[in-house]
């Protein structure tokens, strides 16, 4: 057998058929289909010329063969592991490291300003690029290494992922001063009722498969009535647009602060009792410990948990 014809994710396979004897966990714990794990057995099977796993009502039991080989498969993806999981030094102040983190343009507006402030401190070679979560397949791109973190409510991002916490958002709702619906209360503008937010002319942000798309959709299912006059595809030019009109707007806590305190704009308590979404930090098991990776994740921890 020359080893040029084998691929070595079919003993990876092996491994995990033999620990787990069953397909259905060898395909969770790998992240793949279970048609992918019975697809790469008949390639050992064919590969080795035994049928390696028999399934019984106990499980996939190995033979005779497959129990000779588990030992020095396994010997040999532990040295193979110890290669490619050197730790490498990573060296913050001298890296020129470009990472990609995939975030929404309101994760921009909240994270990368600090962000980039710290690294002109600490890291002034290392550049950072930002992608859209929704305008790729971001499961395959973290996994392939082609996108290092990601920030945000990304409930899709489960086996074979690691994840942290940073924060819980709320939702409130925001408009100009001097809308209709600022009805000062002393130093605070009177609460809502759901009447009044399903009258007032609304702005939606369209973000399917983000923490804010899951809130119109909590909304549809509430049977909440909105009179929607515009949708845009970000929250970029959400506060220009809340000051120069009418209409009105759901958006995060912290991104109601920032509209506050740049443009003036006033926000209420919610009248429809709107789920809080937890903002995380998430990357790929694959990364765990490579060096890079840990450093920014601290950084970022210690620059946004809450």
């Amino acid at each position: 057998m020359d080893l040029h014809t084998v691929d070595l994710n079919l003993l990876v396979v092996f491994q995990h058929l033999y620990n787990a004897r069953r397909v259905s966990r060898v395909a969770e714990a790998m992240g793949v289909t279970q048609p992918a794990v019975s697809n790469a057995l008949a390639r050992l099977r064919k590969l080795f010329n035994d049928e390696l796993f028999i399934r019984t009502s106990r499980g996939m039991l190995p033979t005779p063969m497959a129990t000779e080989l588990a030992e020095p498969v396994a010997a040999a993806l532990d040295a193979l592991h110890g290669v490619f999981n050197r730790q490498v030094a990573f060296d913050p102040a001298t890296s020129q490291k470009a990472f990609q983190i995939a975030m929404t343009d309101i994760g921009e507006v909240h994270f990368l300003p600090r962000l980039m402030h710290a690294l002109g401190e600490q890291a002034p070679g290392i550049t950072v690029s930002t992608v859209r979560n929704t305008a790729i397949n971001l499961q395959e791109e973290m996994a392939a290494g082609q996108v290092d973190l990601a920030v945000g409510h990304l409930p899709d991002l489960t086996s074979g992922f690691f994840q942290r916490r940073l924060f819980r958002q709320k939702y409130v709702c925001m408009f100009r001063p001097g809308h209709p619906l600022d009805r000062p209360d002393g130093d605070k503008a009177a609460a809502l009722s759901r009447e009044d937010f399903e009258r007032a002319e609304q702005v939606v942000v369209v973000a399917a498969g983000t923490g804010h798309g899951q809130v119109d959709e909590f909304m549809a299912r509430a049977h909440v009535h909105r009179n929607i006059r515009l949708r845009v595809p970000h929250f970029v030019a959400l506060a220009d647009i809340l000051h120069a009109t009418d209409l009105v707007a759901t958006v995060t806590e912290k991104f109601a602060q920032r509209s506050a305190q740049h443009f003036g704009l006033r926000y209420v308590e919610h009248p429809i009792d709107v789920p809080d979404i937890q903002i995380n930090l998430f990357w790929h098991a694959r990364f765990h410990q490579e060096p890079a990776s840990q450093w920014m994740r601290t950084l970022l921890f210690e620059l946004f948990s809450e």
